[in-house]
This record gives C-alpha cells, sequence and structure tokens, in this order.
C-alpha cells in the first residue's frame, strides 16, 4: 500500500473544495475519530456526531489548515477533542447553571482526557499492523479499530471462533513484538 501525503489532499481541498480528496481523508480519518472519542467516554451516537461535525469543520475550515505547524491527523484530533469539550462544556453549563464561567467546576475535569497527539500518533502501530500477514491484519483492524467482537468476525469471514481467537492472539504477539522494537 503506497503512503498517503495527507496533507497534500487537504491543500486539494482549501484550493479547489476537490470532493474526492475529502472524501478519501474522511474514509481514512472518521473511523479513527470515531474510535478515538470512544476512548474519551462519549457515547457511540455522539461520537458519530462530532465526528461529523469535525469533518464538516475540516471541509469549511480547510484553508486554517497549516502543514508546517501540525499533521493533518493532529489537526482533525484536536478539532474533534475540542468540539468534544465544548459539548461537555454545554452540557454542564445547561445542567449546573454558570459554574463553568465562574471556574468552579470540579466535576468536568478535561484535563485528564489523552491528548490528541497520542491517538494521532498511530503511524508506528499502522505500520505493525500492515507488516502482519493479511488476514492477521484485517482481523486485527477489524476487532481493534471497528470494535468487532469475535463472535461477529468469525460469523463475518466465514471462520471458527476458536480460529479467529488464535489468529488474533498469534497477531498481537507479533505487534508486542513489532512494537517494542520500534521504541528501543
Amino acid at each position: 500500500m503506497e503512503p498517503t501525503d495527507w496533507s497534500e489532499l487537504m491543500t486539494r481541498v482549501a484550493r479547489t473544495r476537490d470532493a474526492v480528496s475529502f472524501m478519501r481523508m474522511y474514509e481514512h480519518f472518521a473511523p479513527r475519530l470515531h474510535h478515538y472519542l470512544l476512548g474519551l467516554g462519549v457515547p457511540a451516537a455522539r461520537a458519530e456526531d462530532l465526528v461529523q461535525d469535525a469533518m464538516l469543520h475540516a471541509w469549511r475550515g480547510a484553508r486554517q489548515f497549516d502543514p508546517r505547524r501540525a499533521t493533518l491527523s493532529t489537526w482533525l484530533f484536536r478539532i474533534a477533542r475540542n468540539l468534544h469539550i465544548d459539548s461537555v462544556r454545554r452540557a454542564a453549563t445547561a445542567a449546573h447553571g454558570d459554574e463553568l464561567a465562574s471556574g468552579d467546576n470540579a466535576a468536568v475535569d478535561l484535563a485528564q482526557a489523552p491528548s490528541p497527539e497520542a491517538y494521532a500518533d498511530h503511524v508506528g502501530l499502522t505500520r505493525a499492523i500492515d507488516a502482519l500477514p493479511a488476514l492477521q491484519a484485517r482481523l486485527v483492524r477489524m476487532s481493534f479499530l471497528e470494535a468487532r467482537s469475535h463472535g461477529e468476525i468469525a460469523s463475518e469471514l466465514h471462520m471458527p471462533l476458536g480460529s479467529v481467537k488464535s489468529s488474533l492472539r498469534r497477531a498481537f504477539a507479533r505487534l508486542q513484538h513489532g512494537l517494542t522494537d520500534l521504541a528501543a
């Protein structure tokens, strides 16, 4: 698989409103943003809405993207995170009056949310998954990125459940070994 220059695609979107480039970005980043938001504890339906809002913001604000300041993934994850923070603040304000405006907000500790950079820096993991045999890579993506159960995977791929589980165990062992080598 050929690497994609996401900054170049975003530049096309900014310059010419290139819908094909935008859809390539959407197909790549929307599931990752959704997974990130789920990791922050956002309910699935709300996460879907936030992803749509983030991608719409990226489309409308394409000219604001500066590849010298951040990668596209960092920029998109930051947009999604900021939209999530804004929605939490609005909900807290509605529920608790003006407590947020006064700065007295012990209930909503947004500083504990993982940074978008931690999620956006997925390049090493993506490369490690791509280096797996095709079936193992597909199983890992289905299990981890798509959050599918082993039973769902077995059913969709017409595989015995035990084969799915053992293949995933081998894949995760290879990933763990590969990522340990990258960190060294």
